[in-house]
Parts: C-alpha cells; structure tokens; sequence
C-alpha cells in the first residue's frame, strides 16, 4: 500500500522555478513603479522568495480575501494600501484551482485602472478550471492532489515545509497528522 503522503517538489526545485519565474517577469514588467500584490494567506512565502529575484523597484503588497456562504461568495478582508491607477501590477498566488477567485480579484483590479496586470501561480490545477481566467506565469501544473508546504495549508498547518507534499487521503491527516508530521519535518518533531 502506497503511503497517504507523497512529497512531490523538493526546495530546490521550487527554488530553480521561482528564480525562472522572475526572469520572465522581469523581462515582460519593465515600469519602475511595477507592484507585486501577494494573496494571502498562502502565497506569503511565495511572494517573499520572489521578490528577492525582482529589482528592487517593484513595490510590494497584500490582499486578502473571505469566502461566505455555500455558494463561496468572495469579499475583501484586507485591501491594497497604495492606489493601482496606471501601474503595472503582478498579482502573486499559490496555487488557481477553479478560477474562481481569480476572475474576481482581476475584475477588482481591472476597475482601477491599471496599466497592466499580469498573474503568476506557483501551483496551476488548470483541469480543474471552472473559469477561464488568465494564468501568465505558472511554476508548476499539478492535478487534483491536495497540496501542503510553501503556503499551502491544512487547518493553518504546515504553510512552513520549503517543499510541497501532496495528501492522497484526508482522513489519514485528519486522524493521524503526526504521520505526517514525522515524515515531513522529520527530526524536528
């Protein structure tokens, strides 16, 4: 019997990736007053490890986001802090599932007046796509997997892990999450 969790991107090669990443940005957003807007929570380290490859121009900020109800209505939480008018903005994202959540913030920010807006994911599960919503750079597409590490979460757990692990059963995780544990941080549990 195959184990429930399988890690599946090692730091280094999201290290390479993320570094591949801001090459590419940095070759298509060329405006000095360029900003980087990270989506919290779970794109925090993403954006932090980014950053450090971009110039050193771009500024940075955040946006979070709730979800309520059953239809996953989504509001913001926590807003910009600049204004966006005429400015290059680079939205940064974990992980685009559906789209869902995409399609709203860029139609957020296409009402502001930005010069451009350009999305980078680190995890793209395009076959999931309910929403056909732009994905300009993508590190890495994956399935269906339940994702943890670099920001992803359970239960606002494990965000820390520098390398992404994927869950084939919940309830192991549920039950048991110190299995988990003991293989992904290993001797610091």
């Amino acid at each position: 019997m195959t184990d429930a969790f399988v890690p599946v991107i090692s730091r280094d090669t999201i290290d390479r990736r993320v570094r591949e990443l801001a090459t590419q940005i940095r070759a298509d957003v060329v405006g000095e007053d360029a900003i980087v807007i990270a989506v919290l929570m779970g794109s925090l380290i993403f954006m932090k490890d980014l950053m450090s490859h971009l110039p050193y121009t771009y500024t940075a900020d955040f946006l979070s986001l709730t979800r309520f109800g059953r239809e996953g209505r989504v509001s913001v939480a926590m807003d910009v802090s600049v204004p966006l008018e005429d400015r290059d903005v680079v939205l940064v994202l974990e992980i685009v599932d559906t789209g869902l959540t995409l399609a709203t913030i860029r139609k957020m920010m296409l009402t502001r007046g930005v010069r451009s807006l350009r999305t980078v994911a680190l995890i793209d599960k395009a076959p999931r796509r309910i929403v056909d919503v732009p994905v300009d750079y993508r590190g890495f597409e994956v399935g269906d997997e339940y994702l943890l590490g670099y920001g992803m979460d359970w239960e606002g757990k494990y965000r820390n892990l520098d390398s992404i692990w994927a869950v084939l059963d919940l309830g192991v995780l549920a039950e048991d999450p110190e299995r988990f544990e003991s293989l992904a941080f290993g001797a610091l549990t």
